[in-house]
């Protein structure tokens, strides 16, 4: 199982290089660049081509490429074009805020998504048909738009909640809990009702097959059968899912981020695109790639561990 699982960790090698190579491709055909950024638009002609030099932005777009992949495989991702901060310092600043908004998420969607997916299956009738329409309206709702209505409800009106920023974990575990409520749900909502359709279809088809009927006449207690077999047979098509769940998630974090003012990798990946920070930029790329990698890696390892056949498909 983990001989298979590295396989596929190691054919993720090639979707660095790629997705690096493009991050670099995409920026330059870009209008501006980060000395015009730094100086501003009505500069000196001298001093912003200085600049170009002093930054290295004069340089063929390949020769900036390979000199920093040299560093980037060494583990050095470069410094900041704008602050000479080390990039890797500053992404792990960011690290936590940007881990505990996904990690929240993923476990909000795990527990609501399947427990409303379980409930629906099982009660059937109204309960089904609330819990679809629910789904429906929960995939529909714009994230942005969402996060303004949480903030107008419980930040400003019922003031329950703090509306932007946030608490590192080590500083206040109640505090940072709080900061994160009100993203987590925003980024939450649309997680919760995929998991809950597929959580649904997947405990109705297996309910559907002739051994549940059969463990079900010898006797054995609904509880028994629902938790013990239904549930492992279902869980691995809500686990695939809940991978990418995960991995989308990291598209959302730029958004919720940027709402809530979390200090992240999404708002820094803005920032830094902003400014034409390509240091900064690819750091962010790379981080979000592992953080694919690792979260395929670990969904490849659930799923194995699930339904062992799949070691030898």
């Amino acid at each position: 199982m983990v001989r298979m699982a590295l396989i596929r960790l190691l054919w993720s090698i090639p979707l660095l290089f790629l997705v690096s190579a493009l991050t670099f491709v995409l920026t330059a055909l870009t209008p501006g660049d980060a000395a015009r950024s730094i100086l501003g638009t009505n500069t000196n002609p001298a001093a912003y081509q200085q600049l170009r030099s002093q930054l290295h932005l004069d340089r063929s777009l390949f020769s900036q490429y390979t000199d920093w992949l040299t560093h980037a495989v060494r583990g050095d991702l470069g410094s900041s074009l704008f602050t000479g901060q080390s990039v890797t310092s500053l992404l792990n600043s960011r690290l936590e805020a940007s881990l505990s908004l996904i990690l929240g998420t993923a476990l909000a969607c795990g527990l609501f998504g399947v427990g409303l997916g379980l409930l629906s299956a099982v009660r059937g009738g109204v309960t089904g048909r609330l819990v679809g329409a629910g789904s429906t309206i929960g995939m529909s709702l714009p994230t942005p738009w969402l996060g303004l209505v949480l903030v107008l409800v419980f930040a400003i009106q019922l003031r329950a909640l703090p509306a932007t920023g946030y608490v590192p974990l080590e500083q206040s575990g109640s505090e940072w809990a709080r900061a994160l409520i009100l993203p987590v749900m925003c980024l939450a909502a649309g997680g919760v009702a995929l998991i809950a359709r597929q959580t649904r279809g997947a405990v109705l088809d297996v309910l559907g097959r002739d051994y549940v009927r059969a463990l079900r006449a010898a006797g054995l207690p609904a509880r028994r059968v629902l938790f013990r077999h239904v549930l492992r047979n279902a869980a691995v098509p809500v686990v695939s899912t809940m991978g990418l769940l995960v991995i989308g998630l990291l598209g959302g974090t730029v958004v919720v981020e940027q709402l809530f003012a979390l200090p992240g990798l999404g708002q820094e990946a803005v920032i830094a695109t902003g400014q034409h920070d390509l240091p900064v930029l690819e750091g962010v790329v790379v981080y979000f790639t592992l953080l694919v990698v690792l979260f395929n890696f670990t969904t490849d390892l659930a799923n194995m561990r699930l339904n062992p056949r799949l070691v030898h498909a």
